[in-house]
């Protein structure tokens, strides 16, 4: 078979589009002619055949459409489409002859070629026919829509920007990407649309560092970093199309660049609770544990932030250990930035809450002493709150609680966080006060905190409260310079005497029945007087009435000085 005219026609973008068409469609027909008369590789050209075939239905699609001939993508399509028709050309011609001049081994190697370069083509007008972008004048080259745009054209615009991205090159993906980078950086909301619209699974893709160039990567990273934060949607279908997997590879051999946009991304997706066992499938736990050990402060931040995410996770806590992230996550808690400081100490806090073992290891590794450096060192409360949730479960060990007990710094800090802190801050600092073994001299040295403990006992949120503010302040009074400066606080001994009132419901009588037993302690008179003067002993006889624990042995206390008063006076009579 003699190769024609139109088929040794070199093919030129600066062709017309229609000119393009022309040529495409009757190298095909020829093409269809004679993929059914060759004489060898028959079972190959019918293969062949099926996609011509397929191929004239989609090039009758692609004239139907209004406006395909000012789609810049056909541009480079159309001449490579007709470049590869051309070499089939050729080669039935080959084998309408039987000569295979190079040999057949070379000539099946060349047919299979060919063959797969039109399977693209296919590939790419089905995309692109899909996508519906040719039905639109102007189609490819939009301006990108300004904020609060119609939901229609903002979704066309999304479908034009990721056909780019999947059929055009280098240059085309370039500013495919850029456009969906504007998109999401200029409206956060646009991040779910632009995940249930777009093909997230081919930009996931573009994170492959064999097959795309740097700054094509980079964009990808950075743009599926922004969908994975965005939001629960989005972050969803970013889990779903595998991120995670290539994610974490960035994050392990990416460029610096690369590895903070990945980081990222990876603390975003295991916020979720539902993703976090993923890590381990993809061995994620070493990787996580050398960006926190190597990476840039932005990487090692948001890789203990997801180390942070997943500990409470049962299956990866022993994971965590085995490959040695307690010494990189304790060492955190001084080089690291505040925000890595504050999850580094929230990391901690879930592992020493996890058992015994966990506590030892965090112990061993200095833990302890780093975690009340960090009290002393920073302003945050959220990272103070963290820090303290974390010594008060290893204060559980008796060797940890020795160490804290003994510690004036941190009696002081628990003393100015329950005055000054947040209601959370104030209800571990004093839960942690009153589980250690302070020292008389210790004691006095917070008693300024008491009045702050008392209407600690005032609030009914969150629960809990009550409980540490009494206990707390029971442990203060059995000092007896602090119960003299209690009851010499006239607001405090008032909002004392309201809270044993039977009507104020707002409290569990046994607590202010607690801290009336401990003022009287050691049969202080002038303790006593004040409390009567207040008017304690009627509410107190009452909570006799009703049984509540610890009021009879309470008023026996306060009772004891009225009595020895009557006999006094009778005996002067």
């Amino acid at each position: 078979m003699h190769t024609t005219a139109a088929a040794t026609e070199s093919p030129s973008a600066e062709e017309p589009p229609q000119t393009l068409l022309d040529l495409i469609t009757g190298v095909l027909s020829l093409l269809l002619l004679s993929s059914s008369s060759v004489q060898s590789f028959v079972g190959r050209w019918q293969v062949l055949a099926t996609k011509l075939t397929s191929l004239r239905s989609s090039l009758a699609a692609l004239s139907d459409s209004p406006h395909w001939s000012q789609n810049p993508l056909l541009h480079t399509l159309l001449p490579s489409l007709l470049s590869t028709l051309q070499r089939l050309q050729s080669l039935s011609g080959q084998c309408s002859s039987s000569s295979f001049p190079g040999g057949k081994l070379l000539f099946q190697s060349d047919l299979d070629i060919a063959s797969a370069s039109l399977s693209n083509h296919l590939h790419d007008l089905d995309l692109l026919l899909r996508s519906g972008v040719l039905h639109q004048s102007g189609a490819i080259v939009l301006s990108h829509p300004a904020p609060g745009s119609d939901k229609d054209d903002l979704v066309f615009f999304i479908h034009d920007l990721f056909t780019r991205l999947q059929i055009g090159g280098v240059e085309f993906k370039r500013k495919a990407l850029e456009s969906l980078l504007k998109i999401l950086n200029d409206d956060e909301k646009s991040a779910s649309l632009v995940a249930k619209e777009g093909n997230v699974g081919y930009l996931i893709g573009l994170l492959d560092f064999n097959n795309y160039h740097f700054s094509i990567r980079e964009q990808a990273v950075t743009a599926v970093s922004i969908l994975a934060s965005a939001g629960n949607e989005s972050r969803k279908i970013v889990f779903e199309e595998g991120g995670l997997g290539h994610l974490l590879r960035t994050l392990e051999s990416g460029s610096m660049p690369l590895k903070e946009k990945a980081a990222i991304a990876v603390e975003a997706i295991t916020a979720d609770p539902d993703n976090g066992w993923a890590i381990s499938a993809y061995s994620g736990v070493s990787i996580l544990i050398e960006a926190c050990r190597s990476g840039s402060q932005a990487t090692q931040t948001h890789a203990v932030g997801a180390i942070r995410n997943v500990a409470g996770v049962e299956d990866i806590k022993m994971a965590l250990v085995e490959e040695g992230a307690v010494p990189v996550i304790v060492h955190l808690l001084d080089s690291g930035t505040s925000a890595a400081r504050e999850k580094a100490a929230n990391c901690l806090s879930i592992l020493a809450s996890s058992g015994e073992y966990f506590r030892a290891l965090i112990i061993q590794e200095r833990g302890l002493q780093r975690l009340l450096n960090l009290i002393q060192d920073t302003s945050c409360s959220d990272t103070i709150e963290h820090a303290l949730r974390a010594i008060s479960s290893l204060s559980v060990v008796e060797s940890a609680a020795r160490v804290l007990s003994s510690s004036t710094a941190l009696i002081v800090h628990l003393g100015e966080f329950i005055k000054h802190g947040n209601v959370v801050l104030q209800q571990i600092s004093a839960s942690l006060l009153s589980h250690l073994s302070v020292s008389d001299g210790n004691k006095r040295a917070v008693s300024s905190c008491m009045g702050a403990l008392v209407k600690m006992m005032e609030s009914p949120k969150p629960v809990g409260l009550q409980e540490a503010g009494t206990f707390a302040l029971v442990s203060l009074l059995t000092v007896k310079s602090n119960r003299k400066e209690l009851v010499r606080d006239e607001k405090s001994v008032m909002k004392l005497v309201q809270m044993l009132d039977p009507k104020y419901e707002h409290v569990a009588k046994k607590f202010p029945v607690m801290v009336v037993a401990a003022l009287l302690h050691g049969g202080s008179g002038g303790c006593r007087k004040r409390l009567l003067a207040a008017g304690t002993y009627q509410h107190m006889q009452k909570l006799v009435e009703m049984e509540v624990a610890g009021a009879k042995k309470a008023l026996q206390r306060l009772s004891g000085n009225r009595l020895k008063t009557m006999f006094s006076r009778t005996w002067r009579e």
